[in-house]
């Protein structure tokens, strides 16, 4: 947070209008209150990229070590990467490119090109281009893992998108932080759950992400006994015709004494839709994507007993979605009594806060 003795407005100066827009919009014009949620972004990106740096060294090494091995190099004597590998030229072109901006500076050894090569070049080794070496020898490289190429590159490829918004110094706030950080420490304990829980109790991110300034109320909790299993069943949220919210981005559930761990992004929003068999029929046939699955809900619906009438519907993001959220575990309410349900219609909290929580308890001041 800036200090009362700050000069924002020369800060504010050095730092470009399109970049700081977004914070400002966030915090509602105030340029003090925008600095903050930039200095909290800034922070958390930089300690997000420490525990990157340590899974990209992990990663590199593991692969390297598995090569070696693979390619008898001890006994050949020549480096596995000198050597042709299964898959194309994607090897000899890269460390072509590392050995010539090595050698001026004699620096042209094992290690330094190994440091050298790029998180995308190690990231390529487990793509579909590699699947013969995979088969052959990579998988080996990763023992916790299901032993499927698609698991740990898509992991990867997850961790790669990460790590360049981080280099590229963009902005945290619209990031799912602590999906990133997860989804960092579950591509390390493919490696070694040793070093994947070293790895953890070493990860600061979420005590930097946890102190966000400025929270926007940007999801409702609704109450959800029956809505819940339908947007399990069709990925979206019923309720009655003509029921007013405010300006929201998410949908949350609350049933069975739990807020649901998937947090989903309304991507569309209709109201008074007539619920029956021939409205359903006639929005199947309609060229609008979102009527069809609007057909989709109804039909599903009435399977589950929703009686015929008007209604209101969210069509809502599933997970694997780049834009879902999925909390770490559901939160339960231990709260106990008559009238004591965290929310008996609908309650409205900021996606932060629900990400930070682990029982309902810590939600109560929002």
């Amino acid at each position: 947070m800036p200090h009362v003795d700050d000069n924002v407005a020369a800060v504010w100066n050095m730092l470009s209008e399109p970049r700081m827009a977004p914070y400002l919009e966030l915090a509602g014009q105030n340029k003090r209150d925008a600095l903050a949620l930039y200095e909290w972004s800034t922070r958390t990106a930089a300690t997000a990229f420490e525990i990157v740096g340590h899974l990209e060294v992990l990663f590199r090494n593991a692969l390297d070590k598995n090569l070696r091995a693979h390619f008898r190099e001890e006994s050949c004597g020549i480096p596995w990467f000198l050597l042709p590998t299964p898959g194309g030229e994607h090897v000899a072109e890269a460390v072509t490119i590392v050995r010539e901006r090595l050698r001026p500076q004699r620096k042209e050894s094992r290690h330094q090109i190994v440091a050298n090569l790029s998180f995308g070049f190690w990231a390529g080794l487990v793509g579909p281009k590699y699947e013969e070496l995979w088969r052959e020898s990579l998988y080996k490289a990763f023992p916790n893992s299901s032993g499927r190429r698609k698991q740990v590159s898509t992991a990867v490829e997850r961790v790669r998108k990460f790590r360049n918004r981080l280099a590229h110094h963009d902005s945290m706030i619209n990031v799912d932080v602590p999906f990133e950080v997860r989804q960092i420490l579950e591509l390390a304990g493919y490696i070694n759950a040793d070093v994947a829980t070293w790895l953890e109790r070493r990860n600061e991110v979420m005590a930097a992400y946890a102190q966000r300034p400025v929270e926007v109320q940007d999801t409702v909790v609704v109450a959800a006994k029956d809505a819940w299993p339908l947007y399990e069943q069709c990925r979206a949220y019923v309720c009655q015709a003509g029921r007013t919210f405010r300006p929201i981005d998410r949908i949350a559930f609350y049933a069975d004494r739990e807020i649901k761990w998937d947090v989903p992004k309304v991507l569309h929003r209709r109201d008074n839709v007539e619920w029956t068999a021939d409205e359903a029929s006639r929005l199947r046939t309609a060229d609008d994507r979102n009527d069809r699955k609007i057909a989709e809900v109804i039909d599903q619906s009435r399977k589950l007993g929703w009686a015929d009438g008007r209604y209101q519907v969210f069509l809502l993001t599933r997970h694997g979605d780049p834009t879902h959220r999925r909390l770490p575990m559901s939160l339960p309410h231990v709260e106990t009594g008559r009238g004591s349900a965290f929310t008996q219609r609908q309650r409205y909290i900021s996606l932060h806060s629900l990400e930070m929580a682990t029982t309902t308890t810590d939600l109560c001041g929002t």
